[in-house]
């Protein structure tokens, strides 16, 4: 999706009715979001809008529609604004993220600070916030509690990932960062989702555990395609991460082998790799060493959690839908 372009994004899973509904909400999602952040005076909204109307996958609203229609009222407007609460914490995080990282590029435009400068990134990302707490109001008060304890885990998690793992085990380390981090909000969109359509406590709690095992799954695909996929297949350059100096899941473990593979990874890999030899000599390891099987295992272990929070939900199109969709991304893998 190119700038400017505030369409929603179109996904088939399917199922035709299902594809039209969810579809439907996605558009609607969209809708409330241009309108929700085309407040306050010209100088705040183009900053606000900057990231928003570059697009994005829109996954999370998608899982929250997806986990609405175990409730009695799948689309419901409550369920539209929970969406668009969630999309808009998720784009706040990433104008803070992005000064955290000093990043350049996000979805295929300038960042935020970039173009401007990390103070205005960081007010962009708490006008969002601001207009989020709004629209929370207007739902109910355990909404509004359930996204504390949600803001607090994303805080929790982007703290311990810039502090770094210290004495602690770096594999727990990096798995609790990609929990609270990413999986907490797809979580929570399953959660809001299943809540705000009428689904029973324990149907929402199931979504709820659905949506945070499908975003490990997804981060931990991502980083398996970063060091192994071919970039004929993925179009990604292999080891970004590797020439960023940040370790993921199928390299800590790599590093924790025993043997010369693992020695040698331990004396190559102390920082970022800056040429394309000693990148290429670090994917190579990486190949002989036992990280990507182990780290498909984590992979494979979330996507039972998957089927086994499935199993407690009534089946149908969207159940069907859920589970293609954890089964796709690890496909991704090859």
């Amino acid at each position: 999706m190119s700038h400017g372009q505030t369409h929603a994004t179109h996904v088939d899973l399917g199922d035709a009715q299902l594809t039209e509904r969810i579809n439907a909400g996605m558009a609607a999602v969209e809708e409330k979001l241009r309108t929700e952040i085309d407040r306050g005076p010209d100088f705040l909204k183009d900053k606000v809008s900057h990231l928003s109307h570059a697009g994005g996958k829109r996954f999370r609203p998608m899982m929250a529609l997806l986990a609405s229609e175990f409730g009695k009222r799948p689309q419901a407007p409550e369920v539209v604004k929970a969406a668009t609460v969630v999309e808009m914490v998720h784009v706040a995080t990433l104008y803070h993220d992005d000064v955290m990282d000093e990043a350049e590029r996000r979805r295929g435009v300038e960042s935020a600070n970039f173009r401007w400068s990390n103070s205005v990134a960081i007010l962009a990302g708490d006008a969002l916030l601001a207009h989020a707490s709004r629209l929370m109001g207007e739902l109910d008060t355990h909404t509004v509690g359930h996204f504390a304890e949600t803001f607090e885990e994303l805080v929790t998690g982007q703290m311990r990932e810039t502090i770094g793992a210290g004495e602690a085990n770096a594999v727990e380390h990096y798995t609790a960062v990609i929990r609270e981090k990413t999986a907490v909000l797809i979580a929570s969109a399953g959660y809001l989702g299943a809540y705000h359509s009428g689904a029973g406590p324990e149907q929402c709690e199931a979504l709820r555990q659905i949506g945070s095992a499908v975003g490990m799954i997804f981060q931990i695909v991502d980083d398996i395609i970063d060091i192994f996929s071919d970039p004929k297949d993925s179009g990604k350059t292999p080891g970004t991460d590797l020439r960023e100096g940040v370790f993921t899941l199928p390299v800590l473990y790599a590093l924790e082998e025993e043997g010369e593979v693992g020695d040698e990874l331990r004396e190559l890999l102390t920082g970022p790799l800056t040429d394309d030899a000693s990148v290429q000599r670090a994917i190579d390891l990486l190949w002989k060493s036992g990280g990507r099987d182990k780290a498909l295992a984590d992979v494979n272990a979330y996507l039972r959690v998957v089927e086994d929070q499935l199993s407690i939900l009534p089946e149908c199109t969207a159940s069907e839908a859920l589970r293609q969709l954890a089964d796709y991304t690890i496909q991704r893998v090859g």
